[in-house]
């Protein structure tokens, strides 16, 4: 209930301090003006004790409440109602360009490269929630799996639904990646335009040239991030196919063009990235996470209520109740 409360001038609680001294006082006033009568003995009177005569001590205690009373008020309590608006001043359209070619289910990333980038990547789409998000796959070609949106909920389904298939032609072409992600920003009115593109091979299929794709996103804007995925060395790598449908894995080199991958990063006005485990690439989406910042103006509303009010009318009351027993009821006894 007070957990809303605040008080403007604390310092006046400090006069609360003289509340103790005031009873102090009290006592030793009243007992310094009780009347003295010395007796041999008492057996010939009549001992009663009067109600009205212990009563008279309400007075003082009414008197040290309205005080407090006082003091509270002074104090200026007030309950604070704070009402934010926040408005996205300018959001950032994002696609994310995911390589899907076999390489992907290789095993030095756990369970393997494309798990763990899902993984990932549904972490960074959930914490950028003023953004449009859009998703694009690519092996041997590209196309769009989801366009720009908002709707986080359809991004992350989305997301989930990539897996390695046969269908999409095999390779890697990371300039037809790099182009349809483009194309789906190219009419975007976002004042930030940014692709993620994650690979874990070199270009080796695809019709458009991925150095044309770069000038591409310069033309329209369009920064790039790109992310080379994949351990130094030797990688448990799919290598054929079993009879039963299954992939027969074995250790080859992992090759990325990353002389290309941090060209068109460079042109774009992006950065590139070298993810080789689990950690290094949630580091790298946190990074770039910080690298793109979404500008957010909150506007915060304050409505103050204040409270001393009832505080005076109630020590006004009381002291009124003390003045009319003192000159009434208690008149005779105090």
């Amino acid at each position: 209930m007070l957990e809303n409360i605040e008080f403007l001038n604390k310092g006046f609680f400090w006069l609360l301090l003289l509340l103790p001294l005031a009873v102090i006082w009290y006592v030793v006033k009243r007992n310094s003006q009780t009347a003295e009568l010395k007796m041999s003995s008492l057996k010939g009177f009549k001992t009663t004790s009067s109600v009205w005569s212990k009563l008279k001590h309400v007075l003082f205690a009414l008197r040290l409440i309205a005080l407090a009373l006082l003091i509270t008020a002074l104090a200026r309590p007030r309950t604070v109602d704070v009402s934010t608006r926040t408005k996205t001043t300018s959001g950032i359209d994002i696609v994310m360009a995911i390589d899907v070619s076999a390489s992907m289910l290789a095993k030095d990333l756990r369970p393997n490269r494309l798990e763990a980038l899902k993984e990932v990547a549904a972490d960074f789409i959930n914490g950028r929630p003023n953004d449009r998000i859009g998703l694009v796959e690519y092996a041997g070609e590209a196309y769009t799996k989801t366009p720009i949106t908002t709707d986080k909920s359809i991004v992350l389904r989305s997301l989930r639904d990539i897996k390695y298939n046969n269908i999409i032609e095999g390779g890697t072409a990371i300039g037809m990646g790099l182009a349809t992600s483009v194309n789906r920003l190219k009419d975007s009115r976002a004042k930030s335009k940014v692709i993620i593109l994650l690979t874990d091979g070199v270009n080796n299929s695809g019709f458009i040239d991925p150095k044309i794709a770069s000038e591409l996103a310069l033309e329209y804007g369009v920064k790039t991030y790109t992310i080379g995925l994949g351990t130094n060395g030797l990688a448990l790598t799919p290598v054929s196919i079993n009879q039963n449908g299954s992939f027969r894995y074995g250790r080859q080199q992992v090759e990325i063009d990353e002389g290309l991958l941090k060209e068109i990063a460079e042109v774009t006005g992006g950065k590139y990235f070298r993810a080789t485990n689990n950690q290094k690439l949630a580091e790298i989406y946190k990074e770039i996470n910080k690298l793109e910042k979404t500008e957010i103006e909150e506007k915060k509303y304050y409505n103050y209520e204040e409270k001393y009010r009832p505080l005076v009318l109630l020590a006004g009351l009381l002291l009124l109740i003390e003045i009319l027993l003192r000159n009434t009821i208690f008149r005779s006894f105090v």
